[in-house]
Formats: C-alpha cells, sequence, structure tokens
C-alpha cells in the first residue's frame, strides 16, 4: 500500500500544467482507482475525451522475505452516457491483471486476470477533484475461479483463493486531479 500512494504521489508532483476544468474534453487526471474485484488498482491515469474517458492503473507490494512482490495493472473505458457540471455518470468496464506469490514457500505464482462490465459516477468536488465510484460484474479470465455480480473478490487458481476469498457487496472508488 505504501508503495501505491508513493507512486502516486510521484505521478502528481511529475505533472506539469496548470489545473483546468475536470470532467472536460483534452484534460488529465492522476490519483488512484481500484477495481470493483477488491484486488487489481493502483495509481492511475485517465484522459477525459469529452463523450467518454480511458484510463490505466498501476500497482505493487513487497512483503517481507524473497519472492513475494505482487504487481498489477489494467485499463479502463467508460462513454459518459449523462453529465452535468459537476458529474457523469459512464457505462464501460476494466479489464484487470494482478501476480501474486501464491504461498507454499516455492516459485508458484498465481496470475488473475478479471474483466468488469461496469457503470461509474464521477462526482467532481471542485472543477478540478473527482471522485469515482463504480459497480458492475466480475469476471474471472485467467486462473480466477467463477463469477460475480457485485461481489468480492473471486478465489484465485485451482481452487485456491490465493488470500483473496470472496466477500459481500463491494465496489471500486477513485479519486484524481485534473490538468490541462
Amino acid at each position: 500500500m505504501k508503495q501505491t500512494i508513493t507512486l502516486a504521489a510521484l505521478l502528481f508532483l511529475a505533472s506539469t500544467g496548470s489545473a483546468s476544468a475536470g470532467g472536460s474534453e483534452g484534460t488529465v487526471g492522476v490519483g488512484a482507482e481500484f477495481a470493483i474485484n477488491g484486488v487489481t488498482g493502483g495509481a492511475s491515469v485517465n484522459y477525459d475525451a469529452g463523450a467518454f474517458h480511458v484510463g490505466g492503473f498501476i500497482g505493487f507490494s513487497d512483503g517481507d522475505g524473497a519472492n513475494n512482490t505482487n504487481y498489477t495493472l489494467g485499463g479502463r473505458f467508460f462513454y459518459h452516457v449523462g453529465s452535468t457540471a459537476m458529474s457523469d455518470f459512464g457505462i464501460g468496464g476494466t479489464l484487470g491483471f494482478f501476480s501474486l506469490d501464491g504461498g507454499g514457500g516455492g516459485d508458484e505464482r498465481l496470475t488473475l486476470m478479471f474483466l468488469e462490465p461496469s457503470f461509474q459516477i464521477r462526482l467532481f468536488l471542485a472543477s478540478n477533484v473527482a471522485l469515482s465510484f463504480n459497480a458492475g460484474i466480475v469476471i474471472g479470465l485467467v486462473d480466477v475461479d467463477g463469477i460475480a455480480l457485485g461481489a468480492g473478490p473471486l478465489g484465485g487458481a485451482a481452487g485456491t483463493d490465493g488470500g483473496l476469498g470472496s466477500s459481500g457487496i463491494t465496489g471500486g472508488a477513485g479519486v484524481h486531479y485534473y490538468f490541462d
């Protein structure tokens, strides 16, 4: 978690330009966002093209010991079916990849891939600061057991859950600061 926050801060500081209205065509948002599967997400960049926005995320963690680095990356697309001066409602989805140490003391890794058809609501607290909230369906594509409608993380490969388990109703959330 510390690495994700550090990476988000570095991306934020590396961004140049003056702030402008978020949700406007041609703006770039930098922040953090987490998917509805409960395991993918991290430092994030969004590009708002007016009628839609696209973005990507990357995150990693490295716990104590050897061979235990976990990383995630993915992308998202949301078409804006409705918008106001302070919010928008988009339909689209996320494709996320998560690789984690499988445990058991070996070199085994679990590689999880998720597709999340979903909707997203972005609420602009100011003209350049947006909170986002997602909900939808989580579909496990690689090494993931099952499909979930609004449920938490899906189990991992070969009947193991890699510590991910399954939980009650969850959603994704994010925060972004928009620049020209």
